[in-house]
């Protein structure tokens, strides 16, 4: 049995107290709006990898706890080390145990691409044995085929690698990008991201899938220049690193960049300007992709 326990905290201490409840002894905390189905709900959009400077004003903190400790001496202790005169308002809800693995996984079905492209957790069954299959579990680097710029860049991808073009993902994440570009005829695959995480995970994906590419962490190891280049990375980075991006992109090639809201498309189209014209190629969920 596990105890769930939901404690009214302002913005400015939903953090503190998170952070104190974890080390009393909680298993897991998360921050919620308290305000949520009501009309003052304050829904928080991001970048992918972005963090929300501030929290909303009302919030929940909800911390998950085993039955076997003192609970009230658990509450008490974080309230103080998160500044608390006392232990803020609270309700407890119990949590029977259940298989939380296989919850989990149960919230992850197959992501269907197009007709030749599926994205497939490792516990499911392939939905089209003829199409491409492609298995990926959700993990710690971005990029499974959900959010809409993977799915933008992924179609891209589908539409524009031929044969033996050579391709370079900026900031590669999972792998995704580049282990569909290598399974639709690519000869030469290189990504490269500043996460050794994302390497890490890249080249793992890769060995899964059977695909053989070059994984690099630093952008000082990407030299060349390539027939395809697609970055989804974020819009500022897109725009500082545009020089770098730009130059890797071989004569008469073909580039993608993602991680773009609609409303900042101007912006990235404007930072490439002295060296590639792009435009707006497909929107989806307000996120655009550029193409040139």
């Amino acid at each position: 049995m596990f105890l769930s326990v939901t404690l009214q905290a302002e913005a400015a201490l939903a953090e503190a107290l998170s952070e104190a409840l974890m080390e009393a002894g909680a298993l897991s905390v998360s921050i919620e709006d308290a305000d949520a189905g009501t009309e003052l709900e304050k829904p928080q959009f991001g970048e992918p990898g972005h963090v929300n400077e501030r929290l909303w004003d009302h919030s929940n903190v909800v911390a998950l706890f085993d039955d076997s400790g003192d609970l009230a001496h658990m509450l008490a202790e974080a309230s103080g080390r998160a500044g608390l005169d006392s232990i803020p308002p609270f309700r407890v809800d119990e949590v029977e145990e259940q298989n939380w693995v296989q919850l989990t996984q149960a919230q992850f079905d197959p992501i269907h691409i197009d007709d030749r492209l599926w994205i497939v957790p490792s516990w499911h069954e392939a939905p089209n044995p003829d199409a491409i299959n492609i298995v990926m579990d959700p993990g710690m680097a971005f990029g499974t085929g959900s959010h809409p710029t993977t799915r933008l860049c992924l179609q891209w991808i589908l539409a524009e690698v031929e044969t033996g073009n050579s391709v370079l993902d900026y900031g590669c994440g999972s792998g995704i990008l580049g282990i569909v570009a290598a399974k639709v005829g690519a000869g030469k695959v290189v990504g490269m991201d500043i996460d050794e995480n994302a390497v890490t995970a890249s080249r793992d994906n890769a060995e899964r899938n059977g695909v053989s590419a070059e994984w690099l962490s630093s952008a000082q190891q990407v030299a060349g220049q390539y027939d395809r280049v697609v970055a989804n990375i974020l819009t500022n980075p897109l725009c500082v690193l545009a020089p770098s991006i730009a130059a890797r992109v071989a004569p008469g090639g073909k580039l993608a960049l993602s991680g773009v809201l609609a409303t900042q498309a101007q912006q990235v189209i404007d930072a490439y300007k002295p060296w590639i014209a792009l435009h707006v190629g497909a929107e989806h969920e307000g996120w655009v992709r550029l193409q040139n």
